[in-house]
Protein backbone atom coordinates (compact mmCIF):
# COMPACT_ATOMS: atom_id res chain seq x y z
CA UNK A 1 0.00 0.00 0.00
CA UNK A 2 2.77 2.30 1.28
CA UNK A 3 4.54 1.44 -2.29
CA UNK A 4 1.39 2.22 -4.35
CA UNK A 5 0.87 5.56 -2.72
CA UNK A 6 4.03 6.91 -3.17
CA UNK A 7 4.33 5.79 -6.97
CA UNK A 8 0.80 7.01 -7.38
CA UNK A 9 2.04 10.79 -5.72
CA UNK A 10 5.06 10.91 -8.08
CA UNK A 11 3.22 10.22 -11.38
CA UNK A 12 0.77 12.97 -10.24
CA UNK A 13 3.38 15.28 -9.87
CA UNK A 14 4.86 14.35 -13.18
CA UNK A 15 1.92 14.82 -14.55
CA UNK A 16 1.23 18.13 -13.04
CA UNK A 17 4.86 19.59 -13.72
CA UNK A 18 4.36 18.69 -17.17
CA UNK A 19 1.00 20.30 -17.65
CA UNK A 20 2.85 23.41 -16.08
CA UNK A 21 5.73 23.46 -18.76
CA UNK A 22 3.58 22.85 -21.54
CA UNK A 23 0.36 25.66 -20.89
CA UNK A 24 1.77 28.89 -19.61
CA UNK A 25 -0.48 30.85 -16.65
CA UNK A 26 -3.08 32.92 -18.35
CA UNK A 27 -2.91 36.88 -17.56
CA UNK A 28 -5.63 37.58 -15.30
CA UNK A 29 -8.26 39.54 -17.29
CA UNK A 30 -8.35 43.31 -16.17
CA UNK A 31 -11.66 45.14 -16.79
CA UNK A 32 -11.56 47.89 -18.62
CA UNK A 33 -11.96 51.39 -16.37
CA UNK A 34 -15.68 52.47 -17.52
CA UNK A 35 -17.56 55.85 -16.65
CA UNK A 36 -18.72 58.56 -18.98
CA UNK A 37 -17.03 59.61 -21.94
CA UNK A 38 -14.88 62.78 -21.35
CA UNK A 39 -14.55 65.36 -24.23
CA UNK A 40 -12.08 68.52 -22.91
CA UNK A 41 -11.91 71.14 -24.35
CA UNK A 42 -7.93 71.69 -23.97
CA UNK A 43 -5.64 68.93 -22.58
CA UNK A 44 -2.49 70.09 -21.34
CA UNK A 45 0.54 67.61 -22.05
CA UNK A 46 3.35 67.35 -19.66
CA UNK A 47 6.58 65.34 -20.46
CA UNK A 48 8.01 65.13 -16.47
CA UNK A 49 6.67 65.91 -12.80
CA UNK A 50 7.78 69.30 -12.73
CA UNK A 51 6.39 70.82 -15.60
CA UNK A 52 3.44 68.45 -14.30
CA UNK A 53 3.36 69.93 -10.71
CA UNK A 54 2.67 73.39 -11.42
CA UNK A 55 -0.21 72.87 -13.01
CA UNK A 56 -1.29 71.52 -9.54
CA UNK A 57 0.07 73.67 -7.07
CA UNK A 58 -2.87 76.16 -6.63
CA UNK A 59 -2.18 78.03 -9.03
CA UNK A 60 -4.32 76.78 -11.75
CA UNK A 61 -7.08 76.76 -8.95
CA UNK A 62 -7.00 80.15 -8.22
CA UNK A 63 -7.08 81.13 -12.41
CA UNK A 64 -10.77 80.54 -11.92
CA UNK A 65 -10.25 77.73 -14.22
CA UNK A 66 -11.08 74.61 -11.82
CA UNK A 67 -8.86 72.07 -10.14
CA UNK A 68 -7.50 69.72 -11.86
CA UNK A 69 -7.41 67.27 -9.38
CA UNK A 70 -11.18 67.15 -9.52
CA UNK A 71 -11.54 63.92 -11.26
CA UNK A 72 -8.30 61.08 -11.51
CA UNK A 73 -8.93 59.22 -14.97
CA UNK A 74 -6.75 55.76 -15.30
CA UNK A 75 -6.81 54.27 -18.49
CA UNK A 76 -4.16 51.08 -19.93
CA UNK A 77 -0.79 52.44 -21.47
CA UNK A 78 -0.42 55.74 -19.59
CA UNK A 79 3.41 56.33 -17.79
CA UNK A 80 4.16 54.06 -14.46
CA UNK A 81 4.64 57.56 -13.40
CA UNK A 82 1.87 58.87 -13.53
CA UNK A 83 -0.31 56.73 -14.53
CA UNK A 84 -3.63 59.00 -14.55
CA UNK A 85 -5.27 61.60 -16.60
CA UNK A 86 -6.12 64.74 -14.33
CA UNK A 87 -9.14 66.51 -15.16
CA UNK A 88 -11.00 69.87 -13.46
CA UNK A 89 -14.87 68.93 -12.52
CA UNK A 90 -16.53 70.34 -15.61
CA UNK A 91 -13.92 68.33 -17.81
CA UNK A 92 -12.90 71.26 -19.79
CA UNK A 93 -9.71 71.02 -19.48
CA UNK A 94 -7.17 67.70 -18.62
CA UNK A 95 -3.46 66.96 -17.77
CA UNK A 96 -1.69 63.98 -19.02
CA UNK A 97 2.31 63.33 -17.64
CA UNK A 98 3.90 61.48 -20.61
CA UNK A 99 7.52 60.62 -19.22
CA UNK A 100 10.25 61.94 -21.09
CA UNK A 101 11.84 61.22 -24.50
CA UNK A 102 10.37 60.11 -27.78
CA UNK A 103 9.74 56.25 -27.09
CA UNK A 104 8.02 57.47 -23.54
CA UNK A 105 6.07 60.39 -25.19
CA UNK A 106 4.58 58.50 -28.06
CA UNK A 107 3.50 55.06 -26.09
CA UNK A 108 1.43 57.69 -23.68
CA UNK A 109 -0.14 59.27 -26.66
CA UNK A 110 -0.92 56.74 -28.35
CA UNK A 111 -2.30 55.00 -25.00
CA UNK A 112 -4.02 58.16 -24.41
CA UNK A 113 -5.85 59.00 -27.83
CA UNK A 114 -6.85 55.58 -28.11
CA UNK A 115 -8.44 54.95 -25.01
CA UNK A 116 -12.40 54.65 -25.22
CA UNK A 117 -12.49 56.87 -21.80
CA UNK A 118 -12.39 60.24 -24.41
CA UNK A 119 -13.38 62.02 -27.33
CA UNK A 120 -10.86 64.31 -28.34
CA UNK A 121 -11.66 65.69 -31.97
CA UNK A 122 -12.88 69.05 -30.89
CA UNK A 123 -9.78 69.05 -28.26
CA UNK A 124 -7.22 71.74 -28.15
CA UNK A 125 -3.50 70.21 -27.60
CA UNK A 126 -1.13 72.10 -25.17
CA UNK A 127 2.50 69.77 -25.50
CA UNK A 128 4.05 72.32 -22.69
CA UNK A 129 7.60 71.75 -21.33
CA UNK A 130 10.82 73.30 -21.09
CA UNK A 131 13.48 73.11 -23.45
CA UNK A 132 17.49 74.75 -24.47
CA UNK A 133 17.18 77.62 -25.85
CA UNK A 134 19.51 79.25 -29.04
CA UNK A 135 20.67 82.18 -27.86
CA UNK A 136 20.49 83.43 -31.72
CA UNK A 137 16.65 83.76 -30.74
CA UNK A 138 15.76 83.69 -27.47
CA UNK A 139 17.09 83.70 -23.82
CA UNK A 140 16.60 82.22 -20.67
CA UNK A 141 12.76 82.02 -19.41
CA UNK A 142 11.53 82.83 -22.88
CA UNK A 143 8.37 81.14 -23.95
CA UNK A 144 7.93 79.86 -27.79
CA UNK A 145 5.38 79.03 -29.25
CA UNK A 146 6.12 77.13 -32.67
CA UNK A 147 4.88 76.27 -36.02
CA UNK A 148 7.74 73.92 -37.19
CA UNK A 149 9.24 70.74 -35.22
CA UNK A 150 12.22 69.37 -36.32
CA UNK A 151 14.06 65.83 -36.29
CA UNK A 152 17.19 66.82 -35.71
CA UNK A 153 19.31 63.79 -34.84
CA UNK A 154 17.44 61.81 -37.10
CA UNK A 155 20.65 61.31 -39.11
CA UNK A 156 23.97 59.17 -39.30
CA UNK A 157 26.25 59.70 -36.78
CA UNK A 158 29.85 59.54 -36.39
CA UNK A 159 32.23 59.46 -33.55
CA UNK A 160 34.05 63.45 -33.61
CA UNK A 161 36.94 62.06 -33.67
CA UNK A 162 36.70 59.54 -37.29
CA UNK A 163 34.77 61.94 -39.27
CA UNK A 164 36.21 63.23 -42.29
CA UNK A 165 38.10 66.91 -41.76
CA UNK A 166 36.14 68.43 -44.09
CA UNK A 167 32.68 67.77 -42.07
CA UNK A 168 31.94 71.10 -40.34
CA UNK A 169 29.89 68.46 -37.82
CA UNK A 170 29.26 64.38 -37.51
CA UNK A 171 25.72 64.42 -38.72
CA UNK A 172 24.55 63.74 -41.84
CA UNK A 173 21.41 63.06 -43.55
CA UNK A 174 20.50 59.28 -44.60
CA UNK A 175 21.19 58.84 -47.89
CA UNK A 176 23.82 61.23 -49.02
CA UNK A 177 27.46 61.51 -48.19
CA UNK A 178 28.20 64.57 -46.26
CA UNK A 179 26.68 67.69 -44.36
CA UNK A 180 24.55 69.87 -46.25
CA UNK A 181 22.70 67.54 -48.67
CA UNK A 182 19.03 67.07 -48.56
CA UNK A 183 18.07 63.33 -46.87
CA UNK A 184 17.41 60.47 -49.90
CA UNK A 185 15.61 58.36 -47.28
CA UNK A 186 13.03 59.81 -45.24
CA UNK A 187 11.22 58.38 -42.09
CA UNK A 188 8.28 60.60 -42.49
CA UNK A 189 8.44 62.48 -38.80
CA UNK A 190 11.87 64.67 -39.60
CA UNK A 191 9.81 67.60 -40.37
CA UNK A 192 6.07 68.30 -38.42
CA UNK A 193 4.14 71.56 -39.33
CA UNK A 194 1.32 72.93 -37.13
CA UNK A 195 -1.45 75.71 -37.52
CA UNK A 196 0.11 78.99 -37.61
CA UNK A 197 -3.23 80.83 -37.37
CA UNK A 198 -3.91 79.04 -34.22
CA UNK A 199 -0.22 79.47 -32.80
CA UNK A 200 -0.48 83.43 -33.64
CA UNK A 201 -3.71 83.65 -32.02
CA UNK A 202 -3.08 82.14 -28.85
CA UNK A 203 0.07 83.87 -28.84
CA UNK A 204 -1.81 86.91 -27.89
CA UNK A 205 -2.75 85.41 -24.80
CA UNK A 206 0.22 84.31 -23.71
CA UNK A 207 1.49 87.56 -23.79
CA UNK A 208 -1.10 88.81 -21.24
CA UNK A 209 1.33 86.98 -18.72
CA UNK A 210 3.78 88.32 -16.56
CA UNK A 211 6.74 86.26 -16.86
CA UNK A 212 9.27 85.62 -13.85
CA UNK A 213 12.85 86.63 -14.10
CA UNK A 214 15.77 85.93 -11.53
CA UNK A 215 18.95 87.15 -10.71
CA UNK A 216 21.10 84.10 -11.34
CA UNK A 217 19.46 83.76 -14.64
CA UNK A 218 20.56 87.68 -15.61
CA UNK A 219 23.85 86.84 -14.40
CA UNK A 220 24.16 83.93 -17.13
CA UNK A 221 22.39 85.84 -19.56
CA UNK A 222 25.73 88.50 -19.81
CA UNK A 223 28.19 85.96 -20.14
CA UNK A 224 26.66 86.41 -23.99
CA UNK A 225 27.32 89.49 -24.25
CA UNK A 226 30.67 88.91 -26.89
CA UNK A 227 28.75 88.07 -29.73
CA UNK A 228 26.76 90.04 -31.52
CA UNK A 229 24.17 86.75 -33.03
CA UNK A 230 23.52 86.51 -29.29
CA UNK A 231 21.98 89.73 -28.65
CA UNK A 232 18.54 88.05 -28.12
CA UNK A 233 20.10 86.23 -25.20
CA UNK A 234 20.73 89.50 -23.47
CA UNK A 235 17.28 90.10 -22.68
CA UNK A 236 14.47 89.55 -20.24
CA UNK A 237 12.53 86.54 -20.81
CA UNK A 238 9.38 87.53 -23.46
CA UNK A 239 6.88 85.29 -25.81
CA UNK A 240 8.92 84.53 -29.06
CA UNK A 241 7.39 82.63 -32.43
CA UNK A 242 9.81 80.13 -33.28
CA UNK A 243 10.36 76.32 -34.17
CA UNK A 244 11.46 73.05 -31.82
CA UNK A 245 14.13 70.75 -32.61
CA UNK A 246 13.70 67.37 -31.34
CA UNK A 247 16.13 64.75 -30.10
CA UNK A 248 16.12 62.14 -27.74
CA UNK A 249 19.68 62.95 -27.08
CA UNK A 250 20.58 66.19 -24.75
CA UNK A 251 23.15 67.71 -27.16
CA UNK A 252 25.21 70.98 -26.31
CA UNK A 253 27.88 72.89 -27.97
CA UNK A 254 28.53 75.19 -30.66
CA UNK A 255 29.71 72.72 -33.35
CA UNK A 256 26.32 70.50 -32.88
CA UNK A 257 23.98 73.30 -32.52
CA UNK A 258 24.83 75.20 -35.39
CA UNK A 259 25.18 71.63 -37.24
CA UNK A 260 21.38 71.20 -36.54
CA UNK A 261 20.41 75.21 -36.92
CA UNK A 262 21.92 74.24 -40.56
CA UNK A 263 20.03 71.44 -40.67
CA UNK A 264 16.68 72.81 -40.01
CA UNK A 265 17.36 75.13 -42.03
CA UNK A 266 17.77 72.32 -45.10
CA UNK A 267 14.99 70.19 -44.10
CA UNK A 268 12.51 73.19 -44.26
CA UNK A 269 13.91 75.12 -47.37
CA UNK A 270 15.53 77.82 -44.78
CA UNK A 271 11.27 78.21 -43.78
CA UNK A 272 11.92 77.52 -39.88
CA UNK A 273 14.70 78.72 -37.33
CA UNK A 274 15.02 76.38 -34.04
CA UNK A 275 14.99 78.12 -31.09
CA UNK A 276 14.27 75.55 -28.82
CA UNK A 277 15.35 71.81 -27.87
CA UNK A 278 13.64 69.11 -26.57
CA UNK A 279 13.21 65.72 -26.11
CA UNK A 280 9.86 64.41 -27.17
CA UNK A 281 7.68 66.87 -29.45
CA UNK A 282 8.14 65.22 -32.90
CA UNK A 283 7.42 61.57 -31.41
CA UNK A 284 4.01 63.05 -30.02
CA UNK A 285 3.12 65.52 -32.81
CA UNK A 286 3.49 61.91 -35.19
CA UNK A 287 0.95 60.35 -32.78
CA UNK A 288 -1.53 63.04 -32.78
CA UNK A 289 -1.45 63.35 -37.03
CA UNK A 290 -2.08 59.37 -37.07
CA UNK A 291 -5.07 59.69 -35.05
CA UNK A 292 -6.69 62.85 -36.73
CA UNK A 293 -6.17 60.51 -39.59
CA UNK A 294 -8.09 57.87 -37.73
CA UNK A 295 -10.38 60.84 -37.52
CA UNK A 296 -9.93 60.29 -33.04
CA UNK A 297 -8.03 64.36 -32.85
CA UNK A 298 -7.97 67.55 -35.05
CA UNK A 299 -4.14 68.08 -36.04
CA UNK A 300 -5.16 71.85 -36.82
CA UNK A 301 -5.77 72.37 -33.06
CA UNK A 302 -2.16 71.32 -31.24
CA UNK A 303 -0.56 73.74 -30.01
CA UNK A 304 3.47 73.65 -29.19
CA UNK A 305 4.92 75.42 -25.98
CA UNK A 306 8.45 75.27 -25.07
CA UNK A 307 10.57 77.67 -22.23
CA UNK A 308 14.03 78.57 -21.97
CA UNK A 309 15.77 76.59 -18.66
CA UNK A 310 19.38 76.58 -20.69
CA UNK A 311 21.60 77.66 -23.27
CA UNK A 312 22.03 75.17 -25.89
CA UNK A 313 25.65 76.28 -26.06
CA UNK A 314 28.66 77.98 -23.65
CA UNK A 315 29.31 80.92 -23.30
CA UNK A 316 32.95 82.00 -25.21
CA UNK A 317 35.00 82.12 -21.83
CA UNK A 318 33.43 78.61 -20.09
CA UNK A 319 33.89 75.31 -21.24
CA UNK A 320 30.78 72.98 -22.52
CA UNK A 321 31.22 70.67 -19.87
CA UNK A 322 30.82 73.62 -17.12
CA UNK A 323 28.38 75.24 -18.82
CA UNK A 324 26.22 71.23 -18.92
CA UNK A 325 27.14 70.58 -15.53
CA UNK A 326 27.63 73.84 -13.15
CA UNK A 327 25.51 76.43 -15.49
CA UNK A 328 23.04 75.05 -17.47
CA UNK A 329 20.14 75.16 -15.91
CA UNK A 330 20.05 78.74 -14.35
CA UNK A 331 17.15 79.74 -16.15
CA UNK A 332 14.98 75.98 -14.98
CA UNK A 333 13.03 77.16 -12.35
CA UNK A 334 11.75 80.53 -14.29
CA UNK A 335 11.46 78.00 -17.32
CA UNK A 336 8.56 76.18 -15.30
CA UNK A 337 6.86 79.30 -14.30
CA UNK A 338 6.78 80.96 -17.41
CA UNK A 339 5.55 77.67 -18.91
CA UNK A 340 2.89 77.90 -16.90
CA UNK A 341 2.16 81.73 -16.99
CA UNK A 342 1.79 81.30 -20.99
CA UNK A 343 -0.14 78.34 -20.95
CA UNK A 344 -2.37 78.91 -18.14
CA UNK A 345 -3.48 82.36 -20.67
CA UNK A 346 -3.99 80.05 -23.34
CA UNK A 347 -6.10 77.47 -21.35
CA UNK A 348 -7.91 80.59 -20.18
CA UNK A 349 -8.73 81.97 -23.64
CA UNK A 350 -9.20 79.06 -25.40
CA UNK A 351 -11.96 78.32 -22.63
CA UNK A 352 -13.29 81.80 -22.50
CA UNK A 353 -13.78 82.33 -25.71
CA UNK A 354 -15.10 78.81 -26.77
CA UNK A 355 -18.48 79.56 -28.21
CA UNK A 356 -17.53 82.44 -30.07
CA UNK A 357 -14.15 81.19 -31.95
CA UNK A 358 -13.17 77.78 -30.33
CA UNK A 359 -15.33 75.21 -30.78
CA UNK A 360 -15.47 75.65 -34.26
CA UNK A 361 -12.18 76.24 -34.48
CA UNK A 362 -9.47 78.44 -36.72
CA UNK A 363 -8.72 77.24 -39.96
CA UNK A 364 -5.03 77.05 -40.55
CA UNK A 365 -4.18 79.14 -44.23
CA UNK A 366 -1.00 77.37 -44.02
CA UNK A 367 0.09 73.47 -45.00
CA UNK A 368 -0.16 71.29 -41.59
CA UNK A 369 1.02 67.81 -41.34
CA UNK A 370 3.95 66.05 -42.35
CA UNK A 371 7.19 65.72 -44.32
CA UNK A 372 5.07 62.98 -46.50
CA UNK A 373 1.93 65.00 -46.80
CA UNK A 374 0.02 62.28 -45.23
CA UNK A 375 -2.87 64.69 -44.40
CA UNK A 376 -3.70 65.09 -48.14
CA UNK A 377 -4.12 69.00 -47.44
CA UNK A 378 -2.02 70.88 -49.47
CA UNK A 379 1.67 70.82 -50.30
CA UNK A 380 4.33 71.43 -47.68
CA UNK A 381 6.72 74.16 -48.98
CA UNK A 382 9.58 71.45 -47.81
CA UNK A 383 10.70 67.97 -48.92
CA UNK A 384 10.31 66.48 -51.88
CA UNK A 385 6.69 67.05 -52.06
CA UNK A 386 3.68 64.58 -51.19
CA UNK A 387 4.56 61.16 -51.09
CA UNK A 388 1.34 59.81 -52.28
CA UNK A 389 0.04 62.65 -54.23
CA UNK A 390 -2.72 65.51 -53.30
CA UNK A 391 -4.74 62.75 -51.76
CA UNK A 392 -2.56 61.69 -48.74
CA UNK A 393 -1.61 58.50 -47.44
CA UNK A 394 -3.18 54.73 -47.94
CA UNK A 395 -4.64 55.45 -44.04
CA UNK A 396 -6.10 58.77 -44.59
CA UNK A 397 -7.25 57.95 -48.09
CA UNK A 398 -8.96 54.47 -46.25
CA UNK A 399 -9.96 56.51 -43.33
CA UNK A 400 -12.14 59.26 -45.82
CA UNK A 401 -13.56 56.16 -48.01
CA UNK A 402 -14.71 55.17 -44.41
CA UNK A 403 -16.65 58.05 -44.58
CA UNK A 404 -18.54 57.48 -47.98
CA UNK A 405 -22.70 56.98 -47.93
CA UNK A 406 -22.04 53.35 -49.25
CA UNK A 407 -20.01 52.36 -46.47
CA UNK A 408 -22.00 53.93 -44.19
CA UNK A 409 -25.10 52.19 -45.22
CA UNK A 410 -23.36 48.87 -45.10
CA UNK A 411 -22.52 49.10 -41.45
CA UNK A 412 -25.89 50.06 -40.93
CA UNK A 413 -27.24 46.81 -42.47
CA UNK A 414 -24.36 44.88 -40.53
CA UNK A 415 -25.76 46.21 -37.35
CA UNK A 416 -29.44 45.44 -38.85
CA UNK A 417 -28.33 41.88 -39.28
Amino acid sequence: MVFRFWAAAIVALFALFHVSQATPATPEKVPFPQGPIISPQVMIVSMFADEANVWFDGNFARSGLGNLYSSNISTPGLSMEDPYVHCTSNNSVCQVTTSMAEINAAATMMALTLSPRFDFRSTYWILAGIAGVNPKFGTLGSVALSQYAIQVALQYEFDPREAPENFSTSYFPFGTTGPGQYPTNLYGTEVMELNKDLRDAVSQFARNASLSDSANAAKYRKLYDDVEDYHAALSGPSIIACDTATSDVYYSGNRLSEGFESYVSLLTNGTANYCMTAQEDNASLEVLLRMHIAKRVDYSRVILMRAGSNFDRPPTNMSLLEHVTKGGQNGFDISIQNMYKGGVEIVKGIVRNWDCTYKKGIAPSNYIGDIWGSLGRGTPNFGPGPKWGQSGSPAAQASDSSDQPSTKRARRARRLH
